[in-house]
């Protein structure tokens, strides 16, 4: 006689809701191509190479019944998450294989300053922008993955428009070192995700520290997430959110799949 095992109600609901269609999950991943814009850094620093799949078998002789690639590609390529140890800040800290699984998972919750990007691609979120959401929404939930909607993932087809850089240096939307100290200090968020190439401002090198969510983010063992797609089908709260870096030893970070779980309104 077979028993069946009694399943906690909280994931019999999440399963019902999936196969039901009253929970829809949304991939906040860009695809990984050759052509997917990356942070192009100037000489003489230098850059991770770009992804590239090195054919080894294709149903013939060197593999009759199957197919498979290598891959070639680099750490912060794509959407990809940064562990502390990318980060002077945080060179004493995990590296992305010993990321908590529970901090990879949460309540996903979105900050939507599209509308100021679109008027100024060097804006930065300040703590006071935060500070208005909270009153709206409530105070950022331990635990949660706070996203950061500009718009920016309009570009990402087109390297030029995604890195908008001139003489002067790139210019997207970012957070003020203010903001970012309070972030990574004074909540108890788990991350930060943005629809750009990284998780500071395309100016950030100008701001003190240089690149200040880099430097207090990753140096308070809290992570970044970067190159998101489809923010703008997210509730500002209400979100789960589930991160997904490859457990790579050693590892400064790792492409990622994003996927978030929302409960869809009654029709």
């Amino acid at each position: 006689m077979t028993i069946a095992t009694p399943r906690p109600q909280l994931l019999a609901n999440l399963i019902e809701g999936l196969a039901q269609g009253s929970i829809r999950v949304i991939d906040l991943t860009t695809p990984l191509t050759p052509e997917t814009p990356a942070l192009r850094l100037p000489a003489p620093l230098s850059n991770v190479i770009d992804l590239s799949l090195e054919e080894v078998a294709a149903y013939d002789p060197r593999g009759p019944m199957w197919a498979h690639n290598n891959i070639h590609v680099g750490e912060h390529f794509g959407t990809h998450v940064d562990a502390p140890i990318h980060w002077i800040s945080g060179r004493e800290g995990r590296d992305i294989s010993e990321l908590p699984p529970e901090k990879l998972v949460g309540p996903a919750v979105v900050i939507d300053a599209s509308a100021e990007a679109a008027a100024n691609p060097d804006f930065l979120l300040e703590v006071r922008h935060i500070k208005e959401w909270e009153a709206q929404y409530g105070k950022l939930p331990k635990g949660a993955w706070l996203l950061y909607r500009t718009g920016w993932d309009a570009f990402g087809d087109d390297e030029a428009l995604f890195l908008n850089a001139d003489e002067t240096g790139p210019h997207t939307p970012g957070v003020s070192a203010e903001c970012a100290r309070w972030l990574a200090e004074e909540t108890d968020i788990s991350g930060f995700g943005v629809e750009t190439v990284g998780i500071d401002a395309g100016a950030g090198f100008g701001l003190v520290p240089p690149f200040p969510m880099h430097h207090y983010l990753l140096g308070n063992d809290k992570y970044g997430v970067t190159s998101l797609k489809n923010l703008h089908q997210l509730p500002a709260t209400g979100a789960f959110i589930v991160v997904t870096p490859l457990p790579i030893v050693g590892g400064t970070a790792s492409p990622a799949r994003v996927l978030a779980f929302v409960e869809e309104p009654p029709a």
